[in-house]
């Protein structure tokens, strides 16, 4: 899968089932960044480990997000609204294969941190890196999705 795919068919959707204060072009950008991390949007399954969908969810992320009070309530609407029971095993046996379920829940886990998400135009690699590289890369291609962006 490609990025513009993952974007539109599992990102988009999933915040479209979410309230509206969590969506923004930072938090799309960080969930792109996570997949592509992870999996490369290649792997659905990890590699000689337990962890499951494109950014890679093992039960205790799922159950975290399940349980925590600032997550609890939309996680248990999303999977309602993709008829998934809202329990750790059903979720995890779903996410591999339910994008939609997999971007949800990964928006969710970020809604659980206090730390304010990064800026499309902020990194965290060194100057010149290939990390650098697609992370300008990653927030040129967003840009045109937003509608406050500036470029």
């Amino acid at each position: 899968m490609n990025s513009t795919v993952f974007l539109r068919t599992a990102i988009e959707p999933a915040m479209s089932l979410l309230p509206a204060r969590m969506d923004s072009a930072e938090a799309r950008a960080l969930m792109l960044s996570i997949a592509l991390q992870e999996s490369r949007l290649l792997y659905r399954r990890q590699i000689g480990g337990p962890a499951r969908g494109y950014t890679q969810f093992e039960k205790g992320g799922i159950g975290g997000v399940l349980m925590h009070s600032a997550s609890s309530v939309p996680a248990m609407q999303l999977c309602e609204a993709l008829d998934i029971a809202s329990t750790t095993e059903s979720i995890y046996q779903a996410i591999e294969f339910n994008d939609v379920l997999c971007a949800g829940l990964t928006r969710l886990l970020l809604w659980t941190s206090p730390m304010v998400l990064p800026g499309l135009q902020e990194t965290v690699a060194p100057a010149g890196s290939p990390e650098m590289e697609s992370c300008t890369l990653l927030s040129a291609k967003l840009l045109p999705f937003t509608a406050t962006a500036t470029v």
